[in-house]
């Protein structure tokens, strides 16, 4: 049942998520190249579906242009205002969030799905994936305007998924560095993610086709999005998964990226 609902959505055909051997490819490329990427993940007609859906709720969106660090984190006073943890970056774009999302979206079918849930895990070697505690965070749909970029940062989740709905005439292009940071052992990466910000080292540059699955770890692995050129708006969903419970962005991220804080409790 669960996989005739998923077929609805997603190319099984051509990527069959519950095969060994896909699933070992996969895993090979985004140990190989930092990301994995999946053209023509989802179907057609699915693509067309989700792109109506993500223009009739445009009308949501919370639109910012608005700086942070690349931490996502509150300034630090013990640093410098020229370190690495004190810069600020600039982003802009706009946001719907999970609670925004229709209950029936393809978009919820396929972030649940447990199928899905344990081809991601088999390749990023988690036991399980669990959502985000907070009711914005999990999944996101992005609207990119002209002129409208993502800066620098790192996220919060253990990796993220985004699927490409809608590419722009020009830019809009996914740049990251692998490996910046060590979440797990506290190295913040100050070094490398100076001479990124600063043009010093060159980041990898992914050119994605609308319907493309990207997964890459963006907790260690800085990455923005470049400003989207021309009038049609780039549409990007972001689908974050994390590999302990009870996860939240932090308040300043929420209030960053949705212009708005969730209640605790």
């Amino acid at each position: 049942m669960e996989l005739t609902r998923l077929d609805e959505f997603v190319n099984i055909d051509d990527c069959p998520i519950t095969e060994f051997s896909f699933v070992s490819q996969c895993k090979r490329s985004l140990e190989e190249n930092g990301a994995l990427i999946i053209p023509g993940f989802l179907k057609k007609e699915a693509l067309g579906v989700l792109i109506a859906e993500a223009k009739t709720n445009q009308v949501k969106a919370f639109y910012s242009s608005s700086t942070h660090n690349i931490y996502l984190t509150p300034r630090d006073e013990s640093f410098p205002d020229d370190h690495i943890f004190n810069h600020q970056i600039v982003s802009s774009k706009g946001c719907i969030t999970t609670d925004q999302i229709p209950e029936n979206s393809g978009l919820k079918v396929i972030y649940r799905s447990m199928l899905f849930k344990k081809f991601l895990s088999q390749i990023v070697h988690e036991k399980a994936l669990f959502e985000y505690e907070d009711p914005f965070s999990s999944i996101n749909v992005h609207y990119a305007n002209e002129g409208q970029e993502l800066g620098w940062h790192f996220d919060n989740s253990s990796f993220a998924v985004t699927l490409l709905l809608q590419k722009p005439l020009e830019g809009g292009t996914f740049e990251y560095v692998k490996n910046v940071r060590n979440s797990e052992s506290g190295d913040m990466g100050y070094e490398t993610a100076s001479k990124v910000v600063h043009g010093y080292k060159k980041p990898s540059v992914l050119e994605i086709e609308p319907g493309t699955l990207v997964l890459f770890r963006g907790r260690d692995s800085m990455h923005r999005v470049t400003p989207t050129i021309g009038d049609l708006t780039r549409i990007l969903v972001v689908f974050a998964y994390n590999s302990k419970r009870g996860i939240s962005l932090s308040k300043s991220a929420q209030k960053t990226f949705y212009g708005k804080v969730a209640n605790d409790g």
